[in-house]
């Protein structure tokens, strides 16, 4: 194979795409990774899409170029799909709480201001 004198063309042929290479078997495809955006200091990292890559360098930079060319972006999280640990809406009962905490939430308060007043009216003397 004739080099060519081109910078751009020799700059395309590193010498990482001269070794040899392991074709893919069929159903066979790299593995998928999942992308979380930090686009602000501050902010919270959110959940972009996924890609993928043969490995997590690249994956890196394919999500550098897909997700935070046109956007503003601070940091870039690339996590394995199979690294992702998730439960489903099935196991919702998982997430209930073992006593009732009700006055932590802003709905509580009603229920709690009712039971306030039942007590005030119990303690106040009744008059005869």
């Amino acid at each position: 194979m004739k080099k060519s004198l081109d910078p751009r063309i020799r700059r395309a042929e590193p010498e990482l795409w001269q070794l040899p290479q392991r074709p893919l078997e069929a159903l066979e495809h790299w593995p998928t990774y999942e992308v979380f955006v930090l686009r602000t200091r501050g902010s919270h990292a959110q959940h972009v899409g996924s890609l993928h890559a043969p490995s997590p360098d690249i994956a890196l930079l394919l999500a550098k170029e897909q997700y935070a060319r046109r956007s503003p972006c601070v940091a870039l999280w690339v996590v394995p799909t199979e690294a992702i640990l998730w439960t489903s809406p099935e196991d919702e009962e998982l997430f209930t709480p073992a006593t009732d905490k009700s006055y932590r939430e802003p709905q509580g308060y009603l229920h709690t201001r009712e039971r306030l007043e039942k007590y005030r009216d119990r303690l106040k003397p009744t008059s005869a």
